[in-house]
């Protein structure tokens, strides 16, 4: 088991202000990626945990996955106990990207303007 400490010293979080368009678009190219995006947009802020995506991949790839989402600033992780719980980081990564975001997840304007 890895420990407490080595584990939450391995989320490096990404401030989207850094982020490269490439970078973003190579994020949000992968339709699992875009399905955790579309998940987390219809949950509180860190609710739900990496665990409890119904996602058609492996744990390691799932892994992967989030660690893409968290490095392109889209998504920011906290662990809590054994669970490592997500947050999408869309006031943040829409200040970067205006609209990208809201064209990703399939969003209506009027979707966009209550999300924001």
């Amino acid at each position: 088991m890895v420990p407490k400490a080595a584990r939450a010293a391995s989320l490096r979080h990404t401030d989207p202000g850094e982020v490269r368009l490439q970078e973003a678009l190579d994020a949000v190219a992968d339709p699992v990626r875009r399905s955790i995006l579309r998940t987390l947009a219809g949950e509180p802020d860190f609710s739900r945990a990496c665990g409890t995506f119904d996602l058609p991949v492996s744990k390691a790839t799932a892994s992967h996955h989030f660690t893409v989402l968290r490095a392109a600033g889209l998504l920011e992780q906290v662990d809590q106990g054994p669970r490592r719980l997500n947050r999408l980081r869309r006031a943040e990564f829409d200040a970067r990207f205006p609209g990208l975001l809201a064209l990703v997840l399939g969003e209506s304007e009027g979707e966009r303007d209550q999300a924001g």
